[in-house]
């Protein structure tokens, strides 16, 4: 495994450790799976929650309208790898 490979794990594992903290009744797959906009519960203050935990971890500046247009896990994780890496 290659240096960037185990820095992609890093990252994801810190991201799917967010989306946990504000929704703990999701499993790692359907976090990995999420769409932002259909998660239940996700209102403006969950989302505010999220994007705080998450520029907190990854020391970004994201805010809710940022995390809305990212719009899923995957793109969001695209967008942070990119800004990391």
């Amino acid at each position: 495994m290659s240096a960037r490979e185990r820095d992609f794990m890093v990252i994801d594992d810190r991201l799917v450790r967010c989306f946990s903290s504000v929704f703990p009744q999701l499993t790692e797959d359907q976090i990995i799976g999420a769409d932002v906009g259909l998660l239940n519960n996700m209102d403006s203050l969950t989302g505010v929650n999220l994007v705080s935990l998450i520029d907190e971890e990854f020391c970004l500046d994201l805010d809710f309208e940022d995390l809305l247009r990212l719009g899923t896990f995957e793109a969001i994780q695209r967008y942070i790898r990119a800004e990391r890496l």
